[in-house]
C-alpha cells in the first residue's frame, strides 16, 4: 500500500512526534511504499532541511512554513505533492494542527481513509499563554467536535487523553502508545555512575531543576534558543545512532525527566528498559508510566527531587529496577507495530 504520513517535523528534527512516525514508517517501509510530508524546519533551530530526501527507505518531502499559529502549530502547503503521489491511506499527526485538518480534506477529496494520531495535546493549566488557551477552547468547540467524526480512526498515544477525546465527540478511538526499539532489550544493563537527561533542551523540560543537584549530571540533546544558558551543566550534542544512544543510557545510574508537560515520554521507557531508576515530575503524562516507589519515583518539588535522587544514587533498589524493566517490555515496537498494522487496515 502507498501510505502518506503528515507531521510537523521530520529527520533530522528531534521530537516525540517525528520519533513515533519514523519508528512506524521504517518498519512499514519493508512491505509498503511510505511517504512523509512535513515542514522544512529543523525543530528548535533556525535551520531548514532539503526539499526531498530518501531516508531509511522513507520518501520525505519538506515544505516551507507560510505562517505560524504557535511554536509548534504551523501552516505549510503540501497538497499538490500529496495528490501527485496518490496515496491509498493518509495518517496525520497531532490534533488541532492545520496540516491535520488539511490532510482530512485531501483524504475526502481522494476518497481514501484518513487516520489521526492525536499526540495528547491536552496541556496542564498555565502552560499556554492566555490567548492561545482561548483559541484552543474555541477550536475544540467549533472545529474539533465537527472534524473528529470525519476521521476513519483516532489513535490515542495515552490512556489519560481518551476522556478528553470522548468529551469532544471522538469515536472509533484506538489506544496505541509510543514504543521503543527492541535493541534496548538486547543489551545487558550496567550499574552506571551519573544522572542523565536525554531530550530537547527547552523551557518546557524544566531542566533548571537539575541545577540544585550536587551529583554528576549529563544533559544530551538539541539546544532550543538560549535556554541552555540557564543550566550549569555542559550539554552534549544530540545522538542519532541507536547504539550510541543506548550506551549513554546504560552508563547512567538515574534518569530524570523534570518536565512541566509530557504527552507520552519515550525517554522514560528507554531508561526503564535498561533497568535504570527513573525520576519524573508530578504530571499526568509521566504518572501514566511511573508508579511512585514501585517502578520509579515521582517528585512534586525541588526538595522531594533531591531526596529521591539521594536515595536512587546511594541504594541499589533492585526491586524497582526489575519492575521498571517489566513495565518497559509492554512498549516494544515489535509488539506495537502489529497493533499499528491492524489500526491502519494492513493486518
Amino acid at each position: 500500500m502507498r501510505i502518506a504520513f503528515v507531521c510537523p517535523y521530520s529527520y533530522p528534527s528531534i521530537c516525540g512526534v517525528w520519533n513515533r512516525v519514523f519508528e512506524i514508517a521504517k518498519r512499514l517501509a519493508k512491505k509498503h511504499e511510505i511517504h512523509v510530508f512535513s515542514s522544512n524546519e529543523i525543530k528548535g533551530t533556525n535551520k531548514i532541511s532539503s526539499e526531498y530526501e530518501l531516508y531509511k527507505g522513507i520518501h520525505i518531502y519538506r515544505f516551507p512554513i507560510k505562517f505560524k499559529i504557535s511554536e509548534n502549530a504551523k501552516y505549510f502547503s503540501f497538497e499538490k505533492k500529496l495528490i501527485e503521489i496518490k496515496p491509498e491511506l493518509i495518517v496525520t499527526e497531532v490534533y488541532r494542527h492545520p496540516h491535520s485538518t488539511k490532510a482530512l480534506k485531501l483524504a475526502k477529496k481522494l476518497n481514501i481513509p484518513c487516520i489521526l494520531t492525536t499526540h495528547a495535546p491536552f496541556l496542564e493549566k498555565g502552560i499556554r499563554p492566555f490567548y492561545l488557551e482561548m483559541l484552543v477552547k474555541m477550536y475544540d468547540l467549533v472545529i474539533g467536535r465537527r472534524i473528529f467524526k470525519k476521521y476513519n480512526k483516532i489513535i490515542a498515544i495515552t490512556k489519560w487523553e481518551i476522556p478528553y477525546l470522548k468529551k469532544l465527540g471522538a469515536k472509533n478511538i484506538v489506544y496505541i502508545p509510543n514504543g521503543i526499539p527492541d535493541e534496548f532489550f538486547k543489551v545487558k544493563s550496567k550499574n552506571g555512575s551519573y544522572i542523565l537527561y536525554l531530550g530537547r533542551i527547552a523551557p518546557i523540560k524544566n531542566l533548571e531543576m537539575l541545577n540544585n543537584l550536587s551529583y554528576d549530571v549529563k544533559l544530551v540533546g538539541p539546544k532550543e534558543g538560549g535556554y541552555y544558558k540557564k543550566l550549569k551543566f555542559k550539554i552534549e550534542d544530540p545522538v542519532y545512532d541507536l547504539k550510541k544512544k543506548i550506551d549513554i543510557y546504560n552508563n547512567c545510574k538515574v534518569f530524570i525527566l523534570p518536565s512541566k508537560r509530557e504527552g507520552m515520554p519515550q525517554s522514560l521507557i528507554e531508561a526503564m528498559a535498561l533497568k535504570k531508576i527513573v525520576i519524573g515530575s508530578d504530571i499526568i503524562g509521566i504518572k501514566e508510566i511511573v508508579i511512585d516507589g514501585k517502578n520509579g519515583f515521582i517528585f512534586k518539588d525541588v526538595n522531594e527531587l533531591k531526596e529521591k535522587v539521594d536515595l536512587a544514587m546511594k541504594k541499589d533498589l533492585n526491586e524497582i529496577r526489575k519492575n521498571a524493566f517489566e513495565t518497559a517490555k509492554k512498549y516494544k515496537w515489535s509488539v506495537l507495530i502489529k497493533e499499528i498494522e491492524n489500526a491502519y487496515g494492513l493486518g
